[in-house]
């Protein structure tokens, strides 16, 4: 099995208190990461997808990898790790372990710190008392006094991340709508600047658009100004853009929604921005077939046939037909 980790940062908005993401932020993800594969769901402060069988269908486990790490930054998301087990791959990216390949799987986890594991945390004071620094020193006891003083669910976590027991999770379920909303860092004053906000936006609607096998001839960002605007301003404002063809290629609609952008005033700085897709309709994906397309070759399949016969005869050439 191969299972990702995308570990999102904790809320800075206390610095000696930090919070856990929001479930907002971490649903954003989880949308997502639904176009590589159904199997995702929410785990505290990761969103976990498993993804073996969709490695094919991107390239392979490299290029699969290199597209979630390129595109996850974009959505906040600071660590990414793999393993063989959901749990295993939560732990190393805690760790800023991005590889669980690299070496034997108990190897690498035993090395790590018992927090890694949040089963192990209520417990961490008295495991410490008993010399446990380690997920391999807390394995290293014995397995039936482990069960008995701190309960079967910390047993059950360790067999989990090491893959002896299986992992049973609520996966993630697809919305039928795209709305997506983000609250900006900063306030925006300048209608052009709000391409930053909108990217982000935009990235989680190609995935969602990616998962649907869809794509979008309309979509509409919405703003709504700071509290501290004054009363002629109104609460907000929005900007529709449309597309000539059905597109999910995020740099085309940025691009779009940036000239739309030079030509906006904002009457207040700006706290809060929304997308929606407004239009949406069925996209067939890349052609993945032995032969191509006319458009992906500038020739129609039958016609590469017919000069094929040509030079090898017409008998070099067979194909399907249905039978009863």
């Amino acid at each position: 099995m191969l299972w990702s980790a995308l570990l999102l940062p904790p809320c800075a908005s206390d610095p000696t208190k930090p919070l856990p993401p929001s479930l907002d932020e971490l649903r954003a993800v989880a949308v997502w990461a639904l176009q590589f594969t159904p199997r995702v769901t929410i785990s505290e402060d990761a969103v976990l997808m498993e993804v073996e069988a969709s490695t094919r269908l991107f390239g392979g486990k490299r290029a699969l990898r290199d597209r979630v790490v390129a595109q996850a930054g974009e959505l906040g998301v600071k660590k990414t790790a793999w393993a063989s087990t959901g749990l295993a791959a939560h732990a190393l990216a805690r760790c800023n372990i991005e590889n669980g390949f690299k070496r034997p799987l108990p190897e690498l986890l035993d090395a790590l710190p018992m927090e890694c594991i949040s089963a192990v945390r209520p417990h961490a004071t008295t495991l410490a008392q008993t010399g446990c620094r380690t997920l391999g020193d807390i394995r290293a006891l014995p397995r039936a006094g482990l069960a008995r003083r701190f309960g079967r669910e910390l047993r059950q976590a360790l067999d989990r991340a090491y893959g002896h027991e299986p992992e049973a999770h609520p996966w993630e379920v697809l919305p039928d709508v795209f709305r997506a909303r983000l609250e900006l860092p900063f306030r925006v004053e300048l209608a052009p600047a709000l391409l930053q906000g909108a990217r982000r936006l935009l990235v989680q609607l190609s995935g969602w658009l990616a998962a649907s096998h869809a794509g979008t001839t309309a979509f509409t960002l919405h703003w709504w100004h700071d509290s501290m605007r004054s009363r002629d301003a109104g609460t907000g404002g929005k900007l529709t853009v449309g597309t000539a063809e059905a597109t999910r290629d995020v740099e085309h609609l940025c691009r779009l929604l940036a000239e739309h952008l030079t030509k906006v005033e904002l009457l207040a700085p700006v706290g809060d921005l929304e997308l929606t897709a407004d239009e949406v309709h069925a996209q067939a994906d890349a052609n993945l077939s032995l032969l191509p397309d006319t458009a992906a070759d500038g020739e129609a399949a039958h016609l590469t046939l017919e000069r094929t016969a040509a030079r090898l005869g017409p008998d070099a050439i067979r194909r399907c037909r249905v039978h009863e």
